[in-house]
């Protein structure tokens, strides 16, 4: 059994270059904030990479 953990789904969701705006779970809940805050982390790192020029 596995539990799905939100947070990672995020953050590998913006590794993979899937938009934030596919977050898959409902708007309002806890899961939704997680995946979000998850994917804003990476994204954001990856964001600050590309504008240093790396």
């Amino acid at each position: 059994m596995t539990d799905r953990d939100p947070f990672a789904e995020g953050e590998r969701a913006a590794r993979d270059k899937i938009p934030a705006e596919a977050n898959p779970y409902s708007d309002g809940s806890a899961e939704h904030a997680l995946w979000a805050a998850g994917h804003e982390k990476v994204a954001g790192a990856i964001e600050a990479r590309e504008s240093e020029g790396s």
